[in-house]
C-alpha cells in the first residue's frame, strides 16, 4: 500500500468502489466490461455540452468502416484550424464514442477547435495491431477529406487517454516517419501506455485500490496481445527526437504515471517542445469521472490551458 497523497473527493469515489458489490471489469467477459464501463462514465462523468455541431462519420479501414464523431463550436469555419483526432481509452478491449462523448463535446468547446472522435476496434476481436491501424487509417483519412469534412485542417492533434495516449503517441510517432497529406502540429497524450514492459515503481505502488489496477492490466495485455519489441504498442521504441510539440498529462496516482514521466523526461531530453503535467492525489481516468470528482474538472481545465498555450505558440 502507498503512503501517497488522495484528494478527499478522489478518496470518497475510491471508499465507494471499494464496497461495491459489483464484479471487477478483470472478473467479467470483455462484453460485459464494456457495458459496466459505460455504466460508470455515464454515472461519474460531467454531461456533455451543446455544441453547433456533432456528426457520425465513417471511413474505410483496414478491416471494414470505423466509425468517426466529429465535434465542432461552429456551425461552419472559413480559415484553416488545427483538428484534434482522439482515441480513446480503455485498455484496447473497452471503451468507445459514447464513453468518451461528454469530454470530447468539452475540449472541442473549451478549445475551440473540431475535435474527431475515432471507434477503433478492440480486442479479443480484433487484437493488435488493429487498434494502431484504425487509429493511424482514420488520422490519414482525415487528413485527406477536409473537402467531405468541411473543414480547412492545418494541421493535426493526436490526443487520447490511456490507450488512447498510447495511440496518439503511435500516431505522432510513425507519421513524424511517414508524413500524412496534413502535418502532425502538436499532440496531447493523457496518462498515456507508453511501453509494455514496464515494472516497478508506480505500478506496484498503486497496484490495487486506486480504480486502475494491476490486474485489469494484466487483463487487458491477455486480450490485446501486443508484441512488447513493436513500435507500434511501444512508442518509446521510435525516434523521439522527431515527436511534435507536446503536453503530457499524469496522474498521481496511477500506475501509469512513471512510464508517462519517464517518457516525457525522454522528449525533453531528445529536444522536444514539451510541457508534463501532473496531477497529484488524483487516478487513472480523471477526464471520465468530472461529475463525481470536481477537483478532476479542474484539473481538466489546466490541461486544456497548456494546450492553449502550446497551440498558441505554433508558427501560423
Amino acid at each position: 500500500m502507498t503512503d501517497a497523497y488522495v484528494r478527499p473527493d478522489v478518496q470518497m469515489i475510491l471508499t465507494m468502489m471499494a464496497q461495491s458489490d459489483q464484479p471487477l471489469i478483470s472478473e467479467v467477459e470483455p462484453a460485459a466490461a464494456r457495458e459496466m464501463y459505460n455504466m460508470m462514465a455515464a454515472m461519474l462523468e460531467a454531461d456533455a455540452v451543446d455544441l453547433a455541431r456533432i456528426e457520425d462519420l465513417s471511413c474505410p479501414g483496414p478491416a471494414g468502416d470505423i466509425a468517426l464523431r466529429l465535434y465542432d463550436s461552429q456551425a461552419e469555419r472559413n480559415e484553416a484550424t488545427p483538428v484534434i483526432i482522439f482515441y480513446h481509452g480503455g485498455g484496447f478491449v473497452i471503451g468507445d464514442i459514447k464513453s468518451h462523448h461528454s469530454f470530447c463535446t468539452y475540449i472541442a468547446r473549451e478549445m475551440d477547435l473540431p475535435v474527431i472522435s475515432v471507434d477503433y476496434r478492440l480486442a479479443p476481436e480484433a487484437p493488435f495491431p488493429a487498434a494502431p491501424q484504425d487509429s493511424l487509417a482514420a488520422t490519414r483519412w482525415v487528413a485527406d477529406n477536409q473537402a467531405q469534412l468541411k473543414l480547412k485542417i492545418s494541421g493535426l492533434i493526436p490526443c487520447g487517454d490511456s490507450a488512447g495516449g498510447n495511440l496518439a503517441l503511435v500516431v505522432g510517432q510513425v507519421l513524424a516517419a511517414e508524413p500524412a497529406s496534413v502535418p502532425i502540429v502538436a499532440q496531447f497524450p493523457i496518462y498515456p501506455a507508453t511501453r509494455m514492459d514496464a515494472e516497478g515503481g508506480s505500478m506496484d505502488e498503486f497496484a490495487e485500490g486506486f480504480l486502475l489496477t494491476k490486474e485489469s492490466m494484466e487483463y487487458f495485455d491477455r486480450q490485446y496481445a501486443p508484441k512488447d519489441d513493436d513500435i507500434l504498442v511501444s512508442p518509446y521504441l521510435g525516434d523521439l527526437s522527431q515527436s511534435p510539440p507536446t503536453v503530457l498529462v499524469t496522474a498521481g496516482l496511477d500506475p501509469l504515471r512513471d512510464q508517462g514521466r519517464e517518457y516525457a523526461a525522454d522528449l525533453i531530453r531528445h529536444g522536444v517542445n514539451t510541457t508534463f503535467m501532473e496531477m497529484p492525489g488524483n487516478v487513472h481516468g480523471f477526464i471520465n469521472i468530472r461529475k463525481a470528482v470536481p477537483s478532476a474538472a479542474q484539473d481538466v481545465d489546466k490541461m486544456i490551458a497548456a494546450w492553449k498555450t502550446l497551440i498558441s505558440a505554433l508558427p501560423s
